[in-house]
């Protein structure tokens, strides 16, 4: 079967299965009203209860039911924790249910909303405000997070949702807009993130993620997705990353989030004991990380805040491919990005090179019928359209191989050049780029020019699409009749 058509059939299946729960929960779930004004005056429906904070209409929910909040700015965290699972959380009005952070300086710093390893929450239509880390690389600072199990290198999650969601941060110690790892089997459906300082949504630690992510707006951020070994069935379509420092970073990591690396590989079968360096044996293996029909553009933006792990990345990138495997890119649209619209490398990590360092490889992925417009235009040496960088490791470390390139629109320069030609998908195995010493000097330069940034607070983002019928599937209430 065509890789592009079981991913179509895979999103339907999992979207028959959603509307299965969902079905489930409508014909018996309760309704926990969050009102600031309180109930109103007359009869309550028996399965009706009015609570005036979202954590104590969270706390009354059991399986299958709804927390349908009102209007109005909310001072509170939200936590979601085991036995609330299988529950609805939606607001009635994308941008006027807003929980608000207020950018407090708090020892552990601040969450939104988080979902604590507990399985099956939805999360739709409302805003996340200004909840921050304590420091720039400290804890807090999610927006909204579906926490399957943080540090510690297992699955513990699954069935996560997110509709019609707003996140942002106009300080310079908010580090997620929307949030999940640790979980597998979920989507983003028509999310926007802006403001922070590592990423803008980010999915990690899910060999097999099983997830898709459309209709996605990301600006303004140090990283617009980020995804750390994060991979299999995985789709990014149809969104638009623009104003980031980077666009779009899937990436293998050690030792965070693991178990590493990220690999786009269709049907691994090395779940339980994964390979962190995998043999990718040619140009025609199955792909199902797939980033496809997205708007990649003016990724510029050395003003976004930063901390200390986006900051030491190469900025000005449309996408950027620290150690990658088996990744598709087919479709895309890269446009104005300074210095690369692709830009990948292998990724000795931890670096300098210690014992546990994993030298992740650039190895096995496919760039096809993407149209590149303008990029590279610092001119500096390197940048352009695509440079991929492998082959610099000495002792037999430097496997970047079977990377193709084909089918594309270009308009600046390729590194390797002609590179449709020697790495073009026609051929069954291509050799690692081998552009040299000269390649990493280039990375170490966007990366010092990178930590040399001065960031600033960056735009309140105007009001988002809400959400056209907040009361479906909602059971028979006083707010939905």
């Amino acid at each position: 079967m065509p890789v592009h058509l079981r991913h179509v059939l895979v999103a339907a299946l999992v979207a028959v299965a959603f509307g299965a729960m969902t079905a489930s929960a409508m014909a018996k779930g309760r309704v926990e009203i969050v009102s600031q004004s309180g109930p109103p005056p007359g009869p309550i429906p028996a399965n009706t209860h009015y609570f005036t904070t979202i954590q104590a209409a969270v706390n009354a929910t059991g399986h299958g039911d709804w927390v349908l909040i009102e209007p109005g700015v909310y001072d509170e965290e939200v936590l979601v924790e085991k036995p609330h699972s299988n529950i609805h959380i939606r607001g009635l009005d994308r941008n006027g249910v807003i929980l608000d952070g207020q950018h407090k300086p708090l020892p552990g710093g601040s969450n939104g909303i988080e979902v604590r390893e507990t399985s099956k929450v939805w999360i739709e239509n409302l805003t996340a405000r200004n909840f921050d880390r304590a420091e720039a690389d400290g804890p807090g600072g999610n927006e909204i997070w579906w926490n399957g199990g943080e540090n510690s290198g297992t699955v513990n999650a699954r069935e996560w949702y997110g509709a019609y969601l707003t996140a942002y941060d106009d300080g310079l110690n908010g580090g997620y807009g929307i949030f999940t790892n640790n979980e597998t089997i979920g989507s983003w459906y028509d999310i926007y993130a802006s403001g922070f300082n590592d990423a803008g949504i980010y999915l990690g630690a899910c060999q097999e993620c099983r997830a898709h992510i459309s209709d996605a707006t990301m600006e303004y951020n140090a990283v617009g997705y980020s995804g750390s070994n994060s991979g299999g069935e995985l789709t990014i379509e149809d969104s638009r990353f623009a104003h980031n420092t980077d666009g779009i970073v899937p990436n293998s990591e050690n030792p965070g989030d693991g178990p590493p690396p990220q690999d786009g590989e269709c049907n691994r079968k090395n779940l339980q004991h994964p390979n962190p360096t995998p043999h990718i044996a040619s140009t025609a293996v199955a792909r199902c990380t797939i980033l496809r029909g997205n708007e990649i553009t003016e990724n510029d933006n050395l003003s976004a805040p930063g901390n200390p792990s986006t900051n030491a990345a190469p900025w000005g990138v449309g996408v950027l491919l620290p150690g990658d495997y088996a990744d598709l890119l087919e479709g895309n649209t890269i446009t104005n990005n300074p210095n690369n619209g692709v830009l990948g490398f292998e990724y000795p990590n931890p670096f300098p090179p210690t014992a546990q360092t994993i030298y992740f490889q650039l190895a096995g992925n496919k760039i096809a019928n993407n149209t590149f417009t303008n990029n590279g235009y610092t001119k500096a040496s390197y940048a352009g359209d695509v440079t991929l960088q492998g082959g610099i490791f000495s002792s037999g470390r430097s496997q970047s191989t079977n990377n193709c390139v084909s089918g594309n629109s270009f308009t600046a320069a390729t590194y390797p050049a002609n590179i449709e030609e020697t790495w073009g998908c026609q051929n069954a195995t291509t050799p690692n780029p081998n552009n040299g010493f000269g390649a990493i000097e280039y990375l170490i330069q966007l990366q010092a020019e990178s930590e040399a940034r001065e960031s600033v607070g960056q735009p309140v983002p105007g009001p988002q699409t809400t959400m056209p019928s907040p009361c479906e599937g909602v059971p028979k209430t006083t707010l939905c009749p």
